[in-house]
């Protein structure tokens, strides 16, 4: 039988019949509406999730950060094609390498996708045929160290590869722990100052004994040289979020260091089939996208986009200076979210307001406003993040916060 063919169907007959979808409805009634690209829809609210404005950081559950014009035409511009992925995935690899001046790169997805693979990387480098047999059988009994104090919750990804994890807390626990068994040592950068063993210490050991080090820096860019300065220290793969500071697809990241661990890497992650990464699927989109959010983040005035935070911080603190018992002041974290963050204090009994309730009843509003404590800032006073606002977004926060905080004073 001859397939039917599709007649001509006006708007409002697919509106009607419910073949557009609610996003494609969406995105005709935004034509209809003159919008130019579906990026003017408010998708969001037609899904019934409310927009916020991100004055807590770049955070994963709320979306890691905005990609700049540039990389949004880089993603765009990549869908428009096929293309063969693993040639992709070594060429946008080989410009990532050179554009930061280390040794070889990967495109992971996210931070956490680059731990796996990492340690994966780790497991199999000396011997392909190992790709297959991952996760490891517990009888193998390999082990990946770190510190005691460096406990997270991504220690899973490490795991998931077969191996035990074993922590020390001294150099001499560390000497005493390495043995035949031991595959890796891995840490966290965040924890530097928390672990009683340092970076260069750290990896001086484990070039002694010939142990492949993994370090997690997925929050600390900016500072710009953080995309390559801890690769220079010695460790052999430093990951990387590519939705966080760098600007790229939050669903990406960066995995850099040894050609021979980055090219093991690859055999272990999507889109190579057999191996324990097959699900950890990098699109055509993303690697291109993060190449370009890598070279714009690379161009950027870093002294201006610094001046531009502590220009809004100004905006909010000004705006509040005057409310009894309230006092400012700017602080930056160490290592991860390493940017300006306000820090404002009050008398809580005075204002009738607190810590937990402020947070709340900005959460709460007509537009919401997202606020969170990151690592590095303590627990004195309540943290605004600026450096994920949108333009403008500043003078909301800082009128929201007036209203809230002048209530009573």
């Amino acid at each position: 039988m001859k397939p039917t063919q599709p007649t001509n169907l006006s708007r409002r007959e697919v509106l009607a019949s419910g073949a557009g979808g609610l996003m494609g409805g969406i995105l005709l009634s935004g034509a209809t509406h003159g919008a130019e690209t579906p990026s003017t829809v408010d998708v969001y609210r037609a899904l019934g999730v409310k927009p916020i404005i991100n004055a807590a950081g770049s955070i994963t559950t709320l979306g890691g950060s905005i990609m700049p014009p540039e990389v949004l035409a880089a993603w765009n511009a990549a869908a428009q094609s096929f293309v063969p992925l693993i040639e992709l995935q070594d060429r946008v690899g080989e410009r990532i390498a050179k554009l930061l001046g280390v040794e070889a790169a990967l495109v992971t997805t996210g931070a956490a996708g680059g731990i796996l693979v990492g340690t994966a990387a780790v497991l199999t480098y000396r011997d392909h045929s190992m790709v297959s047999r991952l996760p490891l059988p517990p009888e193998m009994g390999l082990e990946v160290i770190r510190q005691k104090s460096h406990r997270e919750c991504y220690d899973n990804l490490v795991t998931a590869c077969g191996v035990k994890l074993v922590d020390v807390e001294t150099r001499e626990d560390l000497e005493l722990a390495i043995n035949s068994r031991t595959a890796m040592m891995y840490s966290y950068n965040v924890y530097e100052e928390a672990g009683r063993i340092k970076r260069d210490e750290w990896v001086a050991v484990a070039r002694k004994h010939g142990i492949p080090t993994l370090l997690d820096a997925a929050a600390d860019v900016p500072p710009v040289d953080a995309l390559w300065k801890y690769n220079r220290m010695g460790f052999d793969l430093v990951i990387v979020s590519g939705g966080k500071g760098l600007r790229g697809p939050q669903s990406a990241g960066l995995l850099l260091g040894r050609k021979d661990l980055i090219e093991a890497a690859k055999l272990n992650t999507s889109p190579r089939c057999g191996n324990i990464g097959r699900g950890l699927k990098v699109s055509k989109e993303e690697m291109v996208a993060m190449c370009a959010a890598v070279e714009h983040f690379l161009k950027l005035d870093h002294d201006a986009e610094w001046r531009e935070w502590e220009r809004r911080i100004a905006v909010i603190s000004d705006a509040i200076k005057d409310i009894p018992t309230v006092s400012t002041k700017l602080i930056v974290p160490p290592i991860a979210n390493h940017v300006p963050h306000l820090l404002i204090l009050w008398d809580e009994a005075r204002l009738k307001i607190t810590r937990e309730q402020l947070k709340q009843r900005l959460a709460d509003g007509d537009t919401p406003i997202a606020t969170a404590r990151v690592h590095g800032t303590g627990d004195e006073g309540f943290l605004i993040s600026v450096f994920m606002l949108q333009p403008g977004e500043e003078r909301t926060v800082a009128q929201r916060i007036r209203e809230l905080l002048g209530r009573s004073g």
